[in-house]
């Protein structure tokens, strides 16, 4: 249609209303309705409940500015106005800047914890989970394949509140025997995946289906050091997508479905997503969900040109770096209960020059007065194309830790420091 409202929730004072317009105005943005939320307002619907500015701004495609809301965010960074609920692409699905990784539930986190865990950032005002159908991992193997999900699913069961959470899963790419015998995605791996989130998450809608890895491979989790398309078939990759596209959008018509993200993937991959979703093959991408952090930032060029031009927003997985950022791993030490007590590699990022760059980023947040977990957190969360970091956390006192800076605002010396010790330190694994 002609476009969608969104709605932000901004920690502001009443005295702030001229800012906002402002903002607005600057950024292209149609300024609807400014206004203080009623108390019961559910965060389902994207908006804070209590105490928070709401900020209802329209798009309207037919004139040309179906991207204005992106554009407001980034108005807003500029202005230093934090807004802690995002459009997800163009589907009109509000999520928080925080989002609740769960890919440990059923290994090192148990249920009881992860129950918590969801109760606590759900209190909190995070309203998006992200599980995977072959969650959890250290390790993954199939007998515990899909009991994240499971997780999940029970605590939406027992909590009676799928109506406050977006839940986001993903179906897995090519490459693992105890799933689908290694399948790659495909119109006829879509269904049956689906059926079996939607089985174990014990609800009957997803409201953003993932998927996990593409199948002509990725050069995320360090394989960009050797990675080579040059033997990709182009023709296959494209017919692929619009094959997939269309299995999801019969997905989306039963009701299954409501918004389609990307994981692992390049800006060529995700701008023939949006190419052949504006053909009309099916849903448009909402989202890429990629490794970004202070210590991995390959999404800062063309994955953030792409972002930029085609409304399709970040969901940042490891933004603490496996841990390397919260300082925890300094001088050589490996707490009880760690990823690095269970994955000693930590997925290649265990590396001499890590360990430097993440002593650098420390010192930065101590230089600042700052938590190292908040600070690199707050980086994350204040970046143009970000729709919402993912964190994880094994137990219920990390949960408490990252929510306690969940409203912090770096300034800008903060950031400044924070550019230098990126280019001192520039991919460090």
């Amino acid at each position: 249609g002609a476009g969608f409202d969104i709605a932000a929730g901004l920690h502001t004072k009443l005295s702030d209303t001229a800012v906002l317009v402002a903002a607005a105005n600057e950024s292209g943005a149609k300024l609807i309705d400014v206004r203080m939320p009623p108390a019961d307002l559910p965060v389902a619907d994207g908006r804070p409940r209590t105490g928070k500015r709401i900020l209802t701004v329209g798009t309207d495609c037919a004139v040309g500015k179906k991207y204005s809301a992106l554009a407001l965010h980034r108005e807003l960074d500029r202005r230093g106005i934090k807004a802690t609920f995002r459009a997800t692409g163009q589907t009109g699905i509000m999520i928080s800047d925080l989002c609740l990784g769960t890919m440990t539930y059923g290994t090192q986190t148990d249920e009881a914890d992860a129950f918590v865990q969801m109760d606590m950032a759900l209190d909190a005002g995070i309203n998006i989970f992200d599980t995977a159908e072959m969650y959890p991992v250290n390790p993954i193997t199939a007998e515990t394949q899909g009991d994240s999900e499971e997780i999940v699913g029970n605590w939406l069961q027992a909590r009676g509140k799928r109506d406050q959470v977006v839940v986001a899963t993903k179906h897995s790419g090519a490459g693992i025997k105890h799933i689908r015998d290694r399948a790659p995605i495909t119109p006829s791996s879509i269904p049956q995946a689906i059926d079996g989130s939607l089985k174990r998450l014990k609800t009957d809608v997803i409201d953003l289906y993932q998927f996990h890895w593409p199948n002509r491979g990725s050069y995320m989790f360090r394989q960009n050091w050797s990675y080579d398309p040059s033997k990709q078939n182009k023709a296959e990759t494209i017919q692929n997508i619009q094959d997939c596209l269309g299995a999801l959008a019969l997905e989306v018509e039963r009701g299954r479905i409501r918004a389609f993200g990307l994981s692992n993937e390049s800006a060529w991959g995700t701008a023939q997503w949006v190419r052949a979703a504006e053909e009309g093959h099916g849903p448009r991408v909402a989202s890429i969900q990629n490794e970004y952090s202070l210590m991995c930032r390959m999404y800062d060029t063309d994955l953030a040109e792409l972002s930029a031009n085609e409304d399709v927003g970040l969901l940042s997985f490891s933004p603490l770096a496996t841990g390397l950022l919260t300082g925890k791993y300094a001088a050589d030490a490996v707490p009880e209960g760690s990823r690095m007590s269970v994955s000693p590699e930590l997925g290649g990022r265990n590396t001499a020059r890590a360990h430097e760059a993440a002593a650098a980023y420390v010192a930065v947040a101590q230089k600042h007065g700052l938590d190292p977990v908040h600070m690199a957190l707050a980086w994350c969360v204040g970046r143009p194309f970000m729709a919402s970091a993912i964190f994880g956390a094994t137990n219920v006192a990390q949960v408490a830790h990252i929510l306690d800076g969940k409203d912090i605002i770096l300034q800008k010396e903060v950031l400044a420091d924070l550019s230098k010790t990126h280019r001192a330190h520039p991919m460090p694994y």
